[in-house]
């Protein structure tokens, strides 16, 4: 057995996660809290999760054992022995199960229905937004801070694509944080059909099925319920899923996916590795030339209606460093945000990363991530930013050896945990 197969991965994300808190808390709010966000409490920081010292229960906190407690017990030897699409159905709903059940421990308003109504985040710009021609023209120029017009935060942070689905929304009377909460949780939950669906395409049915219980038990799933990103997690694990599929169609389909990804946040052009990796793998490069082609006609949409991704791209670095960012020290979060991720995958999934080193999307996934990490635009707060990269992770729970069922605990019990200590900013 080799070296790297012999590292814990899960005592590497623990220690990582200790110094991370550690160093947090030695440096203090005085550098990442409560001063940023006035009227927060003391307890308000980012040691790495951004989130509020608050132990609590609520209604959701029975539902939410009761879905563990489930998916442990049976998950396993359902997805073994059900046809696969009544199992992926199955997991669908319990992965909707899962995602309500612990935002409930927050409580319906909290945990649902105010998650995006902050004044800082989407819903706060749909009400001006009535012409979305002008909305399309007028979107870059508003996207710098400190102008009387400028947008909130979220809008300006990310590309007009990701308001559109709030404004869409909203033209269809389902106005309001209820809805765009609900709607955020059932498309974050289609990664737990999606991811399995990619793993089985590139020629590995058995470990899709040790997959599919460990997606569902996702600890992502804090932030899944409920952030924008899981809405965004959703729309590209789908469109990977699709290229993986090798049809004309999937592919077209994969590849508009993928292109609208690229307008719901800046972050996701990163997600084409993974798509690359998928065509080489499948050798079909057909897929890869009909999902660039439908991509691309993604882009010329948005350019024809009047905004230009790069143009934005360019603004919001801008823009980025005219906030939080820039008292977010480098140094400290080039590191800090990967004991941020060990939380969002959980130890079932960084115990089985050394195992997973030669798994073509778990490496792209890696190669992602790294890729996001030292770029220096992703400081904090990826608990949520990174979703779409940290489900392509959880196929390494499936190299796990013997029985799994332990872990899909551990798995479980970190979301609880999470969820029940800190009152989580998403």
């Amino acid at each position: 057995m080799s070296r790297a197969v012999k590292i814990r991965g899960d005592v590497v994300a623990l220690a990582l996660l200790v110094a991370a808190i550690a160093v947090g808390f030695g440096f203090g709010i005085r550098l990442y809290g409560s001063k940023h966000f006035p009227g927060a409490p003391d307890t308000f920081g980012e040691w790495p999760i951004l989130g509020q010292w608050a132990p609590h229960i609520g209604i959701g906190t029975p539902l939410s054992i009761m879905v563990a407690i489930a998916v442990v017990a049976w998950g396993p030897s359902l997805a073994s022995r059900l046809p696969w699409r009544k199992a992926l159905l199955l997991g669908y709903v319990a992965s909707v199960s899962w995602i309500v059940s612990l935002a409930l421990i927050d409580g319906w308003q909290p945990g649902i229905a105010e998650q995006l109504t902050s004044p800082d985040e989407y819903l706060k710009e749909v009400p001006g937004i009535t012409d979305i021609g002008v909305f399309l023209r007028t979107f870059s120029s508003r996207i710098l801070d400190f102008q009387p017009d400028s947008w909130t935060t979220h809008v300006s942070g990310h590309p007009p694509g990701a308001t559109l689905v709030f404004v869409w929304l909203d033209h269809l009377g389902l106005s309001g944080g209820g809805w765009a909460g609900m709607l955020c949780i059932l498309v974050g939950a289609l990664t737990a059909v999606a991811v399995p669906v990619a793993v089985a395409a590139l020629g590995k049915p058995e470990l899709a099925k040790a997959t599919l219980p460990f997606i569902v038990l996702f600890p992502g799933a804090v932030w899944l319920g409920t952030s924008a990103d899981a809405m965004f997690a959703g729309v590209t694990a789908t469109g990977i899923a699709l290229l993986a599929m090798r049809t004309k169609l999937s592919a077209l389909a994969g590849g508009l996916l993928l292109g609208f990804g690229a307008f719901l946040s800046y972050g996701l052009v990163l997600i084409a590795v993974v798509a690359l990796v998928v065509c080489a793998v499948t050798r079909s490069w057909r897929t890869l030339v009909l999902g660039v082609l439908a991509a691309c006609a993604v882009v010329a949409v948005f350019a024809w209606a009047g905004f230009w991704w790069f143009d934005g791209y360019h603004l919001v670095v801008e823009r980025y460093y005219q906030g939080i960012a820039n008292d977010r020290p480098y140094w400290y979060w080039v590191w800090a945000n990967l004991a941020c991720l060990a939380l969002v995958i959980g130890p079932a999934v960084a115990a089985g990363l050394p195992r997973a080193r030669r798994f073509s999307l778990v490496v792209a996934a890696i190669v992602v991530i790294l890729m996001a990490d030292i770029s220096g635009l992703s400081k904090s707060e990826v608990e949520r930013i990174w979703l779409p990269f940290a489900v392509w992770l959880v196929p390494a729970a499936g190299f796990l050896p013997g029985t799994r069922r332990w872990w899909l605990v551990a798995q479980a019990g970190t979301a609880l945990m999470v969820n029940h200590l800190l009152l989580t900013n998403w």
